[in-house]
């Protein structure tokens, strides 16, 4: 029978196995900032370089200044996104990814890309389940 501390150091060793679909695994919230409503779209515009936060919400259409800010601000937690502050006048602050930023866009930029070039396989497959469920 295993004791206290055997029990405690096995369990250790499981949550240094990261695994996303165990409920305590700590990449759960870290895949939430990325895949959340706005992470993704947020790390896409971020592709083009540094940008401002105005910029930045121009181009991610219908967010929120707030959803805006707790997106980067999760970002930059799990270092996917740098907040660069200029000592210019007035000072501006701009918004980049981080080489682990660049790394997750690109294969975040895949997973777009894979996605629109079957979009009418989707639409298809969409409009054969509305049919099937409104009969």
């Amino acid at each position: 029978m295993a004791t206290r501390a055997e029990q405690e150091s096995e369990e250790r060793a499981l949550d240094l196995a990261y695994d996303v679909l165990q409920k305590r695994c700590p990449s759960r919230p870290v895949l939430d900032h990325l895949t959340g409503r706005w992470g993704t779209l947020i790390m896409l515009s971020l592709r083009e370089g540094p940008v401002r936060f105005n910029e930045l919400r121009r181009r991610v259409e219908g967010i929120s200044e707030k959803m805006l800010s707790q997106g980067l601000q999760g970002l930059e937690r799990d270092g996917f996104v740098v907040r660069e502050v200029l000592s210019t006048m007035p000072p501006r602050v701009e918004y980049h990814l981080t080489e682990l930023g660049r790394d997750t866009s690109d294969q975040i930029k895949a997973l777009v890309a894979f996605l629109e070039s079957r979009m009418p396989d989707v639409e298809a497959a969409q409009a054969r389940y509305d049919a099937g469920t409104t009969a």
